[in-house]
């Protein structure tokens, strides 16, 4: 097998060889020897060009040793991809961001904002009318949806009784749609910020809007166009999809997933925009080097500069960071110093962060750990695998970004 990566020399990147080989014994002595994690898998870039790629690990229980060009379910690193898709429609002038969601959801007619009730068989109250959902707000995360897996409100619970946070075997796209519909609002759209199953919903707009699935959407418009020829909702190869794991307090993580065998394999009924795609680390190292190179990559113009940097622009009210503005228990983000654009989290205050990083750089994660990052000031990207549920169970993004930047010996930061 191939090694998916020629690395270039470290020294001529500006980086320090010793430094760099620093996360790979991290890695063995913090996470695999220890079983904490069942695999890892890291590549870093700059400007397009690998500097480190490092894979530990196994593919799972009793399997070899990880594979280069193992799968694995990338899950909320899907949202990126659907905003992308999204916004080449409105480059299109196919819909705007401040057209009220309406236009392509009716069923989002009525909505209205939780007045009590929902309890066990208690029903909702009526609620109370609000003024209209705006697709600016379903890509922000301030439509006032939720997830279930917040696991803090009577809405969250419902939403767990529907399964809206994993629809893929359960609901169809229009399903989805008409059930969500009818469930009342956290707050009213843009007062505030709650990570939800908002994208989603805006993948079911990209289907409405261009007439096709979301998966082959992605395929002609996203996917094909980069070269990205392992990553889809559902795998063909299971052989190569990794197990995936459950955190399990004092105790290995738990295996809730096997690869051979998963029902990702099979047909879904719903292509889950917000969480669905399973793929490669070399696949989205592609699609991060089109985020760093403005929109483009070997000639293919997946959207504009002036599009992307519209994405990765603070959006929250009057400059906030979500420390202001999130009421999530649970999101891919650090609150402080962090604001959230259209489809990424950007930081907008480095010192807040109280990690290494850059004014303007751009991220996002998945729920069984996975993350990258793309550094658009020092010219850096980084992805890493792995399968362990939930993303919140270890510090290993702050860990890796403390590696990645203390590697750096030439900084182009003013």
């Amino acid at each position: 097998m191939t090694a998916p990566f020629d690395c270039a020399d470290p020294a001529s990147l500006g980086f320090d060889e010793s430094r760099l080989a620093r996360i790979a014994a991290f890695l063995k002595d913090s996470y695999i020897d220890s079983g904490r994690l069942p695999m890892t898998q890291l590549v870093v870039a700059r400007d397009g060009h690998p500097v480190y790629y490092d894979k530990q690990g196994r593919m799972g229980e009793e399997r070899e040793d990880l594979r280069d060009d193992a799968i694995f379910r990338i899950a909320s690193m899907t949202k990126p991809v659907t905003s992308i898709a999204f916004m080449q429609l409105v480059e299109r002038c196919k819909v705007a961001l401040e057209e009220p969601v309406t236009k392509v959801l009716p069923e989002f007619k009525d909505l209205r904002v939780y007045a009590g009730g929902g309890g066990g068989t208690v029903p909702f109250m009526p609620g109370t009318p609000t003024h209209p959902m705006r697709f600016i707000d379903l890509i922000t995360h301030m439509s006032g949806l939720t997830y279930g897996l917040q696991n803090r409100t009577n809405i969250d619970a419902v939403y767990r009784e529907h399964n809206l946070d994993f629809a893929r075997s359960r609901h169809d796209s229009d399903e989805f749609i008409d059930i969500l519909a009818k469930l009342p609002l956290e707050f009213a759209p843009g007062q505030g910020w709650n990570y939800s199953v908002a994208t989603d919903a805006l993948g079911v707009c990209v289907e409405r809007i261009s007439g096709m699935r979301l998966g082959d959407y992605f395929q002609q418009h996203i996917f094909g166009p980069l070269g990205m020829v392992d990553t889809a909702f559902g795998v063909g190869d299971d052989a190569r999809l990794v197990d995936a794991y459950q955190y399990v307090p004092g105790k290995p993580p738990h295996k809730i997933d096997a690869g051979p065998g998963s029902k990702l394999a099979q047909d879904g009924r719903f292509d889950s925009g917000g969480g669905g795609l399973c793929g490669t680390i070399a696949d989205y190292h592609r699609f991060t080097k089109m985020l760093l190179n403005g929109g483009e990559l070997d000639g293919a113009r997946i959207v504009g500069p002036k599009t992307l940097r519209q994405m990765r622009t603070n959006h929250l009210p009057d400059g906030a960071d979500l420390t202001e503005m999130s009421s999530s228990l649970f999101s891919e983000s650090n609150n402080a110093g962090t604001g959230f654009g259209l489809g990424f989290a950007m930081v907008i205050d480095p010192a807040r962060t109280l990690m290494p990083s850059s004014l303007g750089e751009f991220y996002w994660g998945g729920a069984y750990s996975t993350a990258f990052f793309v550094d658009p000031v020092e010219g850096i990207t980084c992805v890493f695998m792995t399968q362990v549920y939930p993303s919140s169970t270890y510090p290993i993004r702050r860990q890796l970004k403390t590696l990645i930047y203390s590697a750096l010996t030439e900084s182009r930061a003013a």
